[in-house]
């Protein structure tokens, strides 16, 4: 029930469709053109640029309007088909000769008189403009008291093909134009305003509009009606509103409200021309022949530019161009009427499929199917957008299949967990929390004992610990913080390597793998986490240093490692009311001692002979002795971890392995020049470099004692260890 009520919710929500949804659906349309933009094509289409060079060439802007009557002859002698301005001309031209006279009295009135007696610059334009195909741009008012030229806006021949498409455009209180003899003087005027969503990018372009109460076209389509004749334009629209505009008999669909999502390409240098150049007759001949032509800017200091779904601002008057570009090839993004239909129908399908299958499905499988039906669903939306440009939302049929997943998952959950409370109730005031979870799998399990099973044990400790202590002696709180982020980057490495944790002894690690859960290969993973461990704990002594203040000791933490394989007794120990899940057996306490023997022979792990016989062939594994541990008479075989199967690819680290095997053999047959020889050769192949400096002295102190007192010839080269 509670699935099916969340459905319904979810589904009236994407009817009323708030602000956070629609932001969300056009993160995603955008991410798809960020994958993949459209790609530049040539198209008769230029942009006459006033840009940062122009303006340092011919002066700041606003320029004197004969400059741009010369730029108008000269774009129109070039070629151009029609050309359309992204700029307002809504005030009189301020350098005009007239209006330089009345502002400077101190001039003598014979160049005043002759100064008034001049044409206007603006006169000048509109005879230019008057002379060419030129569409003047007109903006919206958006605040009272705008200035500008303001008037009821000239209406458009234009014919309704449908009912009244009025009430579903986008509508503009009033408009500012040019100025009243600019406007004569054009061919066209269209409206370049364009409203950003409300995350301020700018996705949508109104092709046809409302001034008041008058159809206008917008800046684009004007451009191409003037172009091809200036004949009228018509609006086809139905009960759900607009469907489309026809222009240059061409019908270009559109949204309800009369607009379009442009499909945009990177900016484009190969669209633009300098305005200096245009103006300078510079351009190579034919540039701007048959073009359709846009004046804007992309000067930086006027600040016309617009936040685009690439991700990257854009200038105004390139999105302009680029609109023009997706109507001339017809690349328009669809965003189709029935979009919303299919939207509501995949989430109701995919939500009365989960609400059916979740309680009846294990999670596996539940999640399983939920993330390929999804995932096909994400694709579905994709291919239509990259085949045939079409916008389907692929966020909220997602997200709602999975809030109701995980509404019918939680629910599920609390179900179970009402079935396990009475098992935490009587035991978890005695029992470890990792144990609740095995008993309430498995509550027959409850009892003292174990069973017997290979093990890979692993104990740490920490070299030197104390003078780490004492050097916190007067900030025990602070030996606290250190130990828990040293323990938790040891336990990471552990975790991460699927071992267990058994217990925590001061500074001290006991980990096991192979149980409770049987895991392959479990002295690989041994080693592995070993090596992770000191790794770790090097980063750890970094990042300490680089923490320290000035005069701040820092004690270097170093950490020895011992990891032995072998048949153990694993399961719950204790008394009868206390008890936890742990390792017992001679495996176990060998462990214990190898780790010990990190210390004297100067290597950071060491392993047991059955570990080492498991990684051997896979990673850099080096004997170090035979050796009668503490508490032991028979004599075990220890080896050093130097690294995983990366060093053992290095040539150096064979040389080094095999050198080593030659100094043993030597040193057992008490050889002790050929013992001492192949030590000097461990050196040169890299033994400092590998932290072998210590077991190399061990050896050499070791042969020092021997030449003074020698073993005796039924020495069976085994060394008895005096400490743990």
């Amino acid at each position: 029930m509670a699935g099916l009520v969340m459905l319904a919710l979810l589904l009236t929500i994407r009817i009323l469709d708030p602000t956070p949804v629609s932001i969300l659906r056009n993160l995603a349309f955008d991410t798809f053109q960020r994958v993949k933009p459209r790609e530049v094509a040539p198209a008769p289409v230029t942009i006459i640029d006033i840009d940062d060079a122009s303006i340092a060439e011919l002066g700041q802007w606003p320029w004197p309007r004969t400059r741009l009557a010369q730029l108008v002859d000269n774009a129109t002698a070039g070629g151009a088909a029609a050309i359309a301005f992204d700029v307002l001309f809504s005030e009189p031209d301020r350098l005009s000769p007239g209006l330089i006279a009345s502002d400077n009295e101190a001039l003598d009135p014979a160049i005043r008189d002759a100064l008034s007696g001049l044409p206007s610059n603006d006169d000048i334009f509109a005879e230019a403009i008057g002379r060419g195909r030129v569409i003047l741009g007109q903006t919206s008012i958006r605040v009272a008291g705008a200035g500008g030229q303001s008037a009821v806006p000239r209406d458009v021949p234009h014919a309704l093909l449908g009912p009244d498409p009025r009430p579903f455009l986008s509508r503009f209180p009033d408009l500012v134009e040019n100025l009243p003899a600019l406007e004569a003087a054009a061919a066209g005027r269209g409206v370049f305003s364009v409203r950003p969503d409300t995350d301020g990018v700018y996705r949508r372009v109104p092709l046809v509009m409302l001034a008041g109460e008058t159809l206008r076209l917008g800046l684009t389509p004007e451009l191409l009606r003037v172009a091809t004749g200036g004949q009228s334009f018509a609006i086809r629209s139905n009960e759900a509103g607009v469907d489309g505009i026809v222009v240059a008999r061409q019908l270009i669909r559109t949204d309800a409200t009369g607009s379009v999502r442009p499909y945009l390409s990177h900016s484009a240098r190969a669209r633009y021309v300098s305005a200096a150049d245009v103006i300078l007759n510079r351009l190579p001949e034919g540039r701007l022949a048959g073009h359709l032509v846009l004046v804007g800017t992309s000067a930086i200091g006027l600040e016309d530019y617009r936040a685009t779904p690439l991700g990257v601002a854009m200038a105004g008057v390139e999105v302009h161009a680029q609109l023009l570009e997706n109507i001339l090839s017809s690349t328009l993004l669809d965003r189709p009427n029935y979009a919303i239909s299919v939207e509501l129908l995949t989430t109701a399908i995919l939500g009365l499929l989960t609400v059916l299958l979740v309680p009846n499905m294990a999670a596996r499988w539940v999640i399983l199917s939920t993330l390929l039906v999804l995932a096909a669903y994400v694709t579905t939306t994709w291919l239509a957008f990259e085949r045939a440009r079409m916008l389907i939302d692929p966020t909220y049929p997602v997200l709602a299949t999975l809030l109701i997943a995980g509404i019918m998952t939680t629910a599920n959950y609390l179900r179970e967990e009402r079935q396990r409370r009475e098992i935490r109730g009587a035991f978890g005031q005695y029992v470890s929390p990792a144990l609740i979870e095995r008993l309430q799998d498995n509550p027959g399990s409850l009892r003292l004992g174990g069973e017997t099973k290979e093990l890979t044990l692993l104990f740490s400790d920490v070299r030197g610990f104390t003078a780490i202590s004492e050097s916190f002696k007067d900030d025990p709180q602070g030996l606290t913080v250190l130990m828990n982020r040293f323990l938790t980057v040891l336990s990471d490495a552990i975790l991460d390597e699927g071992g267990t944790i058994d217990k925590f002894m001061g500074d001290a690690v006991m980990a096991f793998w192979n149980a409770p859960l049987d895991i392959p290969q479990h002295a690989r993973a041994g080693c592995r986490a070993a090596i992770a461990m000191r790794k770790a704990v090097e980063e750890l002594n970094t990042l300490r240093l680089a923490e320290a203040t000035d005069g701040e000791t820092v004690h270097r933490i170093d950490v020895g490692v011992g990891l032995n394989t072998g048949s153990c007794v694993v399961g719950n120990m204790g008394s009868d009311t206390r008890f936890d899940y742990t390792a017992l057996g001679d495996t176990v306490n060998l462990a214990s001692r190898l780790e010990g023997q990190s210390k004297p022979y100067g290597v950071g792990i060491v392993l047991g002979e059955s570990t080492a016989r498991e990684v051997e062939h896979d990673m850099a594994v080096m004997e170090l002795d035979l050796l009668r541990v503490k508490g032991k008479q028979e004599p075990v075989r220890i080896f050093a971890l130097l690294g995983d199967h990366t060093l053992m690819a290095d040539p150096a680290t064979v040389s080094l392995l095999e050198t080593n095997r030659d100094m043993l053999a030597a040193y057992r047959d008490q050889r002790w020049d050929a013992a001492e020889a192949a030590m000097c050769g461990m050196e040169t192949a890299g033994a400092e470099a590998m932290g072998l400096t210590g077991y190399l002295d061990l050896y050499r102190a070791r042969i020092a004692e021997f030449r003074a007192v020698p073993p005796g010839p039924d020495w069976d080269g085994v060394y008895t260890a005096t400490s743990k």
